[in-house]
């Protein structure tokens, strides 16, 4: 392992124990903590972003094997929420996804996985692709989003005392920033769908049944999620339920169907 991914997951590590912290009000006498701590983030994810642009883009084409893809995921999902940290109280989940982000890297060069995907790759493909990625990315947060609306509802349900009621938004303010990232996260899946539909010229062959499926099931409970949000006002542990269903669907259609061709099936 070179130097880059030995300093990208020390950068994630520092900002994570740097960050949880700061939410529990243990750098109070440090002045621009906040400004360190997003640079410590941010300078993690460049230089993981860089590994990854070595390890994907080679001379011969694309190479997005599974510990590619993973390592892919778990720098977006962390990018993401860094920028929407910005302006949304979401930087909270920055101590679940720097450690899966520095997991993921440290899987990447550890374990060897590779599907090559032809340089000349048509741009339809590349921009299915790409949608696919940022959809599930997307739909993730979403995930982790609504596990922390479970833990807080819980605990204040049962009027326990807790620390992560301290540092977390007002309930309402996380459902709602839930239901925002699944529309957007939703959105992006639909197109991710219909440009697969439109340049995948045939999924028997390409050994992409399954992952239609099971993307297709995702697609449709996230829909009724929505429509029982706006319809019916549905909250609280029914939408936690829906959100958590949508993603163990769509986990087994990206992640499962992936692991299972590369590793089972030995399909590239």
């Amino acid at each position: 392992m070179g130097i880059q991914p030995i300093l990208s997951i020390f950068l994630y590590v520092a900002a994570t124990l740097l960050l949880a912290a700061n939410l529990f009000n243990k750098l109070d006498k440090i002045k621009g903590k906040e400004i360190i701590i997003f640079f410590l983030g941010l300078s993690a994810l460049i230089i993981h972003a860089y590994i990854l642009h070595e390890s994907i883009f080679l001379h011969i084409g694309f190479d997005l094997g599974f510990f590619n893809a993973v390592s892919i995921i778990g720098w977006l999902v962390a990018l993401i929420v860094l920028l929407i940290s910005i302006y949304q109280p979401i930087k909270q989940l920055l101590l679940i996804l720097y450690p899966i982000a520095a997991i993921a890297l440290l899987s990447e060069q550890f374990f060897s996985s590779q599907r090559l995907f032809d340089q000349y790759l048509s741009m339809g493909l590349r921009i299915h692709i790409i949608l696919s990625i940022c959809a599930y990315s997307l739909l993730m947060i979403g995930t982790f989003q609504a596990l922390l609306l479970a833990i807080q509802d819980k605990f204040l349900k049962t009027k326990q005392v807790s620390k992560i009621i301290d540092i977390l938004p007002p309930l309402q303010i996380m459902e709602q920033l839930l239901i925002n990232i699944i529309v957007i996260g939703f959105f992006l899946l639909s197109l991710s769908l219909a440009t697969g539909i439109v340049f995948i010229y045939d999924i028997f062959e390409q050994h992409l049944t399954h992952k239609t499926v099971l993307s297709i099931l995702a697609w449709i409970i996230y829909a009724i999620l929505l429509w029982g949000r706006w319809s019916f006002g549905w909250r609280g542990k029914r939408i936690i339920n829906w959100v958590l269903g949508g993603f163990l669907t769509l986990l087994l259609a990206y992640v499962g169907s992936k692991f299972a061709l590369e590793f089972i099936f030995h399909r590239i």
